[in-house]
């Protein structure tokens, strides 16, 4: 993947750290003891891998084919990261290094029972807003702020919108941190706001704008309803978007970032609504199929013969000529 970042993003770099405890977590807290609680667990499995939000895009994007730019700010234990977002061709030149910090990180840890104790650590990426964003959003032509350090999302947005790149505004995770002054200051920049239902939700509740609302301003909404699909909300009208449906579902942590690369590499084909939904749920559906959001693969051929059999009325409109046509600078979001 070579050539002029068609796509910035900036939020999280990561990583993961995956823990199962083979038991119930309720087995080992005694309820008279929450305020001198001290518990162990011995774990049955431990996985470290890459993950964050920007991440996770990025790499989406990278299998699609897209020419992008990833934004932010890692720590002294980045190396392997970098290495494997360099090989694949991922523009690195505004992930800033700091030296005397760590990479974020997030760690998780499931008993048997599904209950999850999870604990994140910012690190490097507070620093993030350190970056500027302008000089990669000038060529680009989507920039998208997802979920990082708040007053990265802040700048980076102001700075994508006053560069004339059109801004993918994706709060996501960092709803509960934005005031609601934040999140009507991030939709009213946008061209695009993505979310979830239950997001969607909470940004009604903190700026007082439903789904609606959002709509009647920004040129396209997206919303994610998990294993009930997805819809485009633009130009008055709401086109549906069933999922594809997974051989196996294996972790849902990926699903929406991948979604979002999906959409972006439709919008920069400028393919009809319909058609960039279902490439953006097939992206989905193979980053739920794998534990971690980036060990899925494809190539451009199965992906393709995918899409043919997840939506036959579609398949002509997907090809592997379409999708490795040369993307420039859409002068829509989607065609009409």
């Amino acid at each position: 993947m070579q050539g002029t970042p068609r796509v910035v993003v900036s939020a999280s770099i990561a990583y993961d750290y995956i823990m199962s405890f083979d038991g119930s977590f309720k087995d080992h807290i005694l309820p008279d003891k929450t305020h001198v609680i001290s518990v162990s667990f011995l774990l049955e499995s431990l996985a470290h891998q890459r993950g964050g939000v920007g991440g996770n895009i990025a790499y989406n994007l990278a299998l699609l084919g897209v020419p992008c730019a990833l934004v932010g700010a890692v720590g002294r234990d980045f190396g392997p990261y970098r290495d494997v977002f360099d090989a694949l061709g991922i523009d690195m030149t505004n992930v800033m290094t700091i030296e005397e910090d760590l990479t974020a990180s997030a760690f998780m840890n499931a008993d048997l029972a599904g209950n999850q104790i999870a604990a994140f650590y910012p690190g490097a990426m507070s620093r993030s807003d350190d970056v500027d964003v302008t000089p990669a959003a000038r060529d680009a032509a989507f920039g998208l702020v997802g979920a990082g350090a708040p007053a990265a999302m802040r700048k980076h947005a102001e700075e994508i919108a006053a560069a004339g790149c059109k801004l993918v505004y994706d709060p996501s995770q960092q709803i509960v941190i934005l005031s609601g002054e934040e999140l009507r200051a991030g939709i009213e920049l946008a061209d695009i706001v993505v979310g979830n239902d239950y997001e969607f939700g909470m940004i009604e509740r903190k700026t007082g704008l439903t789904v609606d609302d959002i709509a009647a301003k920004v040129r396209l909404v997206a919303v994610t309803y998990g294993d009930r699909g997805s819809e485009l909300r633009l130009e008055g009208r709401s086109v549906s978007i069933p999922v594809a449906m997974p051989e196996v579902l294996a972790d849902p942590t990926g699903g929406g970032d991948a979604y979002r690369a999906g959409l972006l590499k439709g919008l920069l084909l400028e393919a009809d609504p319909a058609v960039a939904g279902r490439i953006a749920a097939l992206t989905a559906t193979y980053a739920i199929e794998r534990h971690g959001p980036q060990e899925h693969s494809f190539t451009v051929d199965e992906f393709c013969g995918r899409f043919a059999e997840a939506f036959p009325d579609f398949a002509e409109k997907v090809t592997v000529e379409t999708l490795q046509a040369q993307i420039g600078s859409p002068q829509r979001l989607v065609s009409t």
